[in-house]
């Protein structure tokens, strides 16, 4: 009998989650004892407000919570979700386009499950998040690339998208504010990249997780809201992770067109059925308080984002445009690549993250996970101390290149 293969080739084709991946070994290295700075994992660094902590509380001893749940949600969490929706983004929605999940990724992967068939292609901007080609992959689906830099601060133009698509385009991946990048489009921006994809007939999913943590002039847009030619064609993938300091708690949702949140629910009915209640019950705490919680975190991040940018500036070799957005820096390194540290040339991003982390005890995402070799990606989520530690680390480092 002809061996096969013990993995099926659309999971073996599946990378690892490459921010995970470095947030781990990182933890590894702490528990054995070394003083390692973590500039991975894209996590705040604040507890989840105690209100919503006290909300699940009560929700553990309620005995309805114990029990199966609608697979899409509870009825009073997805009718939350609408009100903030329009509150925070100015889009009108009802309950019933609302389908509550097992955190943004399971979002992601079931909108374009719902959505791709074999070979449909997806225009996505890099850098990228690294969950985004591998959902993409695992749908059926092609990814195509718009690759941008630090000169136009990680936007891609409509002309770029242009020259992307193809008759085989389905859907535009539209994220701002950004990760890795911290690039955040103005509104002007948003309406005409939301014009161009429904003159195109393009689907657009949109992904609000960083809504709130914009800084500066910079604003948040929401395209569906901007542009409402455009919303029957739309999906939004949101959650309370960033918000509200609750990645642990593996609350996300779409907001989408009708019939295609009823066929993403039905995926999920067979998947993982409901979301955890208490989680649910949390998450409702979360999204139906106010946005004081957010407004602490945004400040400390706003401090350390303008403290990083000029630390990473500072360093030879490294040039780091000022993020708008999220809590990530993405700095280039090119300069610094191929250049000799402590009797070693690193040729790729990787290698160097890789020498930074043995050398300096500092961990970074390599660029190569994000689809653009040459950078660094940073979370500034993280203490004031830690973040000046960590970068300072680096400095020495790189001052040593020759």
């Amino acid at each position: 009998m002809t061996d096969r293969p013990r993995i099926s080739a659309r999971i073996g084709g599946i990378s690892e989650s490459a921010t995970l991946a470095v947030d781990a070994k990182a933890k590894a290295m702490k528990a054995e004892g070394r003083p390692v700075i973590g500039f991975g994992a894209g996590e705040p660094d604040f507890p989840t407000p105690d209100y919503i902590v006290e909300a699940a509380a009560q929700a553990c001893r309620e005995p309805r919570f114990h029990r199966y749940t609608p697979a899409g949600g509870l009825p009073e969490l997805k009718e939350a979700i609408a009100t903030k929706t329009l509150r925070d983004s100015g889009y009108r929605v009802e309950p019933s386009q609302v389908l509550v999940t097992n955190g943004g990724k399971q979002a992601i992967y079931e909108a374009f499950a719902t959505l791709l068939d074999p070979g449909d292609e997806v225009i996505v901007v890099a850098p990228y998040w690294t969950t985004y080609p591998e959902s993409i992959k695992l749908a059926g689906g092609v990814p195509t690339y718009v690759v941008t830099d630090e000169s136009t601060g990680y936007l891609a133009s409509v002309e770029q998208l242009e020259a992307a698509r193809t008759e085989r385009s389905k859907v535009l991946v539209f994220v701002s504010p950004s990760n890795p990048t911290g690039a955040v489009y103005s509104p002007e921006q948003v309406r005409e990249i939301g014009r161009w994809a429904a003159e195109k007939g393009l689907w657009v999913l949109t992904d609000e997780i960083y809504e709130h943590l914009v800084y500066g002039d910079a604003r948040f847009a929401s395209m569906p809201a901007e542009v409402p030619e455009i919303a029957d064609r739309t999906i939004v993938v949101n959650g309370v992770a960033k918000t509200y300091a609750m990645t642990g708690w593996r609350v996300g949702w779409i907001v989408g067109p009708k019939d295609v949140v009823k066929a993403a629910g039905n995926l999920q009915s067979h998947a993982t059925s409901n979301v955890a209640n208490v989680s649910q019950v949390a998450a409702l705490a979360a999204v139906s308080g106010d946005l004081s919680a957010v407004d602490e975190m945004r400040t400390a991040f706003d401090r350390r984002r303008r403290t990083i940018v000029r630390m990473l500036n500072e360093i030879p070799g490294v040039v780091c445009p000022e993020p708008q957005g999220a809590f990530y820096a993405y700095p280039s390194v090119k300069d610094v690549i191929g250049r000799e540290v402590r009797g070693r040339r690193p040729q790729s991003s990787t290698e160097l993250a890789e020498l930074i982390l043995e050398q300096a005890e500092v961990a970074v995402v390599p660029g190569e996970a994000f689809g653009t070799p040459g950078y660094l990606r940073l979370s500034y989520a993280l203490s004031d101390a830690d973040l000046t530690e960590g970068v300072s680390r680096i400095a020495k480092l790189l001052s040593e290149a020759r």
